[in-house]
C-alpha cells in the first residue's frame, strides 16, 4: 500500500501518466512549429505566475487573460500542424504487412502518363500506396477503383475538369481515388520556389512510405517524393528505375 492505496493501482496509474508523457514528447517533436509554440506558451505562463505572485497591476491581467484564450488560439492556428503531428505519432499502427504492389503494365502506365503530362506542362500529384494505408485521404476523395492506364490518368489531370486538382492514390493496380488533398509539407529546407502540389506531396512523404510522383504544371519538370526527400526526375529511364525500386 501506497498512501492507502493499492500497489497494483499505484502501477497501473504509473503506467498511465507514462504513457501520456510519452505520447506528448513525441507529439511535439513531431513538428518543429508545434514544439516552438509549446515553448512559447510555457515562457508566456512563466510570466503571468511571475506577474501574479508579485501582483504586478498592469503586467498580470492582461498576461492572465493571455493565457486564457492561448490555448483556443494555437489550436485554431496550428490545427494543419495537430493534424499532421497525430498522423506522425500513429504513422506505425497503420502499417500493413500483406501489400501488393503493382504490375509491370501498371509502372510502365504510371511513367508514360507522368512523362506525356510532363511534355504538356500538366500538373499531376500520383501518389503509389505501400505499407501505410491512404484510406483516409481516399474517403474524402473521389473514389475510382479503376485499372491503372495512362488513358485514365492523362484524362484526370486534363486542366479544368472536376478532379484536375489534388492527388491520385494508387493501389496496387488500381486506381482508388482522385482529388485526394494532403497536409503540405513545413520542412524550413524546401525550395521556396516550389508550390503548394510539391509541398503536398513531400508531405505525405513524410508520413507515410509511399512514393509520390509530382509534375509541375509552371515548368514540366517531373519530381518524387520518398521518406521526405524531393528529387527531380526528367529522364523516363530514371523514373522508371525509381518506381522498379520501390514498386518490387
Amino acid at each position: 500500500m501506497i498512501y492507502n492505496i493499492p500497489i497494483w493501482k499505484f502501477i497501473v496509474d504509473l503506467y498511465i501518466v507514462w504513457v501520456l508523457v510519452f505520447f506528448l514528447v513525441k507529439f511535439l517533436l513531431s513538428n518543429k512549429r508545434m514544439l516552438s509554440i509549446a515553448t512559447s506558451f510555457l515562457f508566456v505562463y512563466l510570466l503571468s505566475y511571475v506577474a501574479n505572485l508579485f501582483e504586478f497591476p498592469i503586467t498580470s491581467p492582461i498576461l492572465t487573460y493571455v493565457v486564457e484564450w492561448m490555448p483556443i488560439l494555437i489550436i485554431i492556428i496550428m490545427a494543419p500542424d495537430i493534424r499532421r503531428s497525430l498522423e506522425m505519432v500513429w504513422k506505425a499502427d497503420t502499417r500493413n504487412e500483406l501489400v501488393v504492389m503493382g504490375s509491370e503494365k501498371t509502372k510502365q502506365a504510371i511513367v508514360d502518363a507522368a512523362m506525356y503530362l510532363s511534355s504538356q506542362q500538366i500538373g499531376a500529384l500520383m501518389t503509389i500506396e505501400k505499407h501505410n494505408t491512404l484510406d483516409q485521404y481516399a474517403e474524402r476523395a473521389i473514389t475510382m477503383n479503376s485499372e491503372v492506364s495512362k488513358e485514365i490518368l492523362i484524362n484526370i489531370f486534363t486542366p479544368n475538369t472536376p478532379l484536375h486538382d489534388g492527388a491520385v492514390i494508387i493501389r496496387g493496380d488500381s486506381i482508388l481515388c482522385a482529388g485526394a488533398y494532403f497536409v503540405l509539407s513545413d520542412n524550413q529546407n524546401f525550395d521556396k520556389t516550389m508550390g503548394s502540389r510539391h509541398r503536398a506531396g513531400l508531405g505525405i512523404s513524410e508520413i507515410t512510405d509511399s512514393l509520390t510522383i509530382i509534375v509541375s504544371e509552371e515548368t514540366g519538370s517531373v519530381s518524387i517524393a520518398v521518406e521526405g526527400i524531393m528529387l527531380k526526375i526528367n529522364d523516363r529511364d530514371k523514373l522508371m528505375e525509381y518506381i522498379n525500386m520501390f514498386m518490387k
